[in-house]
């Protein structure tokens, strides 16, 4: 099944946030979805439009990049949004966390 959504969140966050490091995960199989769905996502992104904001700003913009994405099939996306310093010292995000809801398939 060829992937649809994923390349459309790539797309929106590169231009609308300009990241320096993105990377869009389909964590799908880990829940109970069909084979192929595009329904749960990991983005981790590093721009430097985060500079000065909370973490709930900075969740905002990306919530803002992909409004008709949330709206429509996307039902989870986790969210790991830094500035490049942060990124420097960090260097890799969290694992996500396994699927409570359905065995985590």
């Amino acid at each position: 099944m060829a992937k649809v959504i994923e390349p459309i969140i790539e797309q929106k966050l590169t231009t609308g946030l300009a990241p320096v490091f993105l990377s869009v995960d389909n964590e799908s199989h880990m829940h109970n979805v069909p084979p192929g769905s595009e329904s749960h996502f990991k983005v981790v992104v590093v721009s430097d439009q985060f500079q000065e904001k909370r973490l709930v700003q900075r969740h905002q913009l990306v919530y803002q990049q992909l409004q008709q994405e949330l709206a429509g099939g996307v039902h989870a996306l986790a969210i790991h949004a830094y500035t490049p310093t942060e990124w420097q010292e960090k260097g890799l995000a969290p694992n996500s966390p396994q699927c409570l809801g359905g065995g985590g398939k």
